[in-house]
């Protein structure tokens, strides 16, 4: 951190003891100050009394350090007076990086499609968190090395690895370029390297303040590479143990990861209408060993349920804005979306693929300049919903480090209730809008006052003519109120088939909606007020979900209790 500017003293606060008549008369201040002034040669005025009782008395501009000392020892040497302190200068600590090229990171600060970051740097900056970024691996750069942990390769294939050995411990970016079209599929283009990962990376945990390059939203985080993304992308089950050995899990084969990560950030994905097991199962396992997993809804401009592993359950699925607040023009949409991020846009819609008209209103990160394999560091602005998911991911790290206790759910909901509403226009569907990053890291820092929202984000399966429940552990005094707020967010194809019950921490039930086999919308996305003023509000309360008919699915999204 930077030290703080030294200003000059040009006041004191003078305290006098309570049975003095300066303590309680401004004109005996007064006549006091002027005393002091006569004694020490300084021209001081008695300012005003301070809420506290202190007389707050000006030196003047030009009064030099010892001019200072000599005032306040002149009131010390009184004894009427019971203090004096200088007045002295406070100052944001959310000061703004010495980074040369923070300027370019409008994705942080700007108020219109900015993500907030720089107000929560006064409560945390990520120390003690690892982030994993399953990616391509890691490109060696001078903006990122500090904070750069060991990571692991876990390509499988030796000619998509580019290593020669398949899977190591050597988590370095060999490169992911294709020499000719079709190469990687039909309809593949011929394309150099991405060094895509360490672009996320430098977004996540760029080293700031080091008069270089650019800050990271988690700045004292740790990033781990994790190496799935080679020639030709990479393969679901190499993704899925990296996941697993990310989190601490065990993967056969691979030594333990000695610095498993908190949260992890997965900017990939493919075309599947549903999440493969092979993710789901390791999700599932990382989110139970504490893990947030941050996904990145793609770029297709279409429904973000057709795309893997964004559809799947117990992730954080992040639709991507553009410098103006708008849903960038490539982002996938859609009811799955939990929120959206700064993903920028580095050419409009209508301008030719592949070129670069608005580079400044990309996210703008580490790289490297080599076409195939590494050559000299270096930094561009990227798109992508790709560059929208680490900055979600920079921000559970601040969330975990500012409370080690949270859960991946409560990360969740924590980032989805604090989101604000897309100042531009998001067609589709972007979750609950733009991540606020320090409306998020203060609501989960400060005690919550009357009013408070506790809410589970955790999916629950919804079964045919089967009945499924979610938890929400409430911790307050008192009994619940007349006007119970319960917000209930169920994604379902037909809503008609659900009886929608609140259970009491006693086991009583309100039912809330009742089945109907007219009501063929989808999804349930209300707030119920119930009458719970016989309860105790302390205990746990249950959203109880009954599937009374076959053939529509879903499942509970997420749901809150207002008391």
């Amino acid at each position: 951190m930077r030290a703080l500017p030294s200003a000059p003293v040009e006041k004191v606060i003078v305290t006098y003891k309570s049975k003095a008549a300066e303590a309680g008369s401004n004109t005996a201040a007064k006549s006091d100050t002027a005393e002091k002034a006569a004694k020490t040669g300084e021209k001081l005025s008695f300012e005003r009394r301070l809420s506290g009782g202190g007389a707050l008395v000006d030196l003047g501009d030009s009064a030099t350090k010892q001019d200072v000392t000599e005032v306040m020892a002149a009131f010390r040497a009184d004894p009427s007076v019971a203090s004096v302190e200088p007045d002295i200068r406070a100052y944001a600590m959310a000061v703004t990086p010495n980074d040369t090229d923070y300027t370019k990171q409008w994705d942080l600060f700007e108020p219109t499609g900015g993500m907030n970051v720089p107000a929560a740097w006064d409560k945390t900056t990520g120390s003690g968190v690892t982030v994993a970024v399953i990616d391509t691996g890691y490109a060696a750069h001078s903006d990122l090395a500090t904070n750069v942990v060991s990571g692991y390769d876990f390509i499988s294939t030796s000619a998509d690895a580019r290593d020669g050995n398949g899977r190591d411990a050597d988590a370095k970016d060999e490169g992911d370029w294709n020499a000719t079209d079709n190469e990687c599929g039909t309809g593949s283009k011929a394309s150099n390297s991405s060094w895509h990962g360490t672009h996320v990376a430098g977004t996540i945990g760029a080293v700031t303040n080091n008069t270089k390059g650019i800050a990271g939203i988690a700045y004292n985080a740790k990033i781990q590479p994790v190496r799935v993304l080679g020639k030709c992308g990479g393969s679901s089950a190499d993704i899925a143990d990296a996941i697993t050995w990310a989190s601490g899990g065990s993967v056969p084969g691979v030594p333990a990861n000695a610095t498993p990560s908190k949260v992890i950030n997965l900017s990939l994905g493919g075309a599947s209408a549903t999440c493969p097991s092979v993710y789901q199962t390791a999700i599932n396992g990382a989110v139970a060993r504490g893990t947030t997993v941050v996904v990145a809804a793609g770029n297709s401009n279409a429904n973000a349920s057709g795309f893997t592993p964004a559809n799947c359950a117990n992730v954080i699925n992040v639709a991507s804005t553009s410098r103006e607040g708008n849903r960038s023009y490539y982002s996938n949409f859609g009811a799955i979306v939990d929120v959206a991020a700064p993903g920028g846009e580095t050419r409009r819609s209508t301008d030719t693929p592949g070129t670069v008209t608005t580079p400044e209103n990309g996210i703008y990160s580490t790289l490297n300049s080599g076409a195939t394999t590494q050559s000299a560091e270096n930094f561009k602005p990227y798109q992508g919903t790709s560059m929208a998911a680490p900055h979600i991911a920079g921000l559970a790290a601040l969330l975990k480090s500012a409370k080690s206790t949270l859960t991946p759910a409560e990360i969740e909901s924590a980032i989805k209730a604090n989101a604000r509403p897309l100042p531009g226009t998001c067609t589709g569907g972007c979750g609950t809008g733009i991540a606020d990053s320090a409306k998020t890291v203060d609501a989960v820092t400060t005690t919550p006052p009357a009013g408070t929202v506790f809410t589970n984000a955790t999916d629950v399966t919804i079964v045919d003519n089967a009945t499924v429940s979610s938890s929400i552990a409430v911790s307050r005094t008192g009994n619940a109120p007349a006007a119970l707020k319960v917000g209930v967010d169920i994604k379902h194809t037909w809503r008609g088939d659900l009886v929608i019950d609140l259970v009491a921490p006693d086991g009583t039930v309100r039912n809330l909606k009742a089945s109907s086999s007219s009501d063929s919308a989808d999804n349930v996305l209300t707030t119920y007020t119930v009458d719970a003023s016989s309860e105790v509000a302390n205990g746990t309360w249950k959203l109880q979900v009954r599937d009374v008919a076959s053939g529509d699915t879903g499942y509970i999204n997420s749901w809150s209790l207002t008391f």
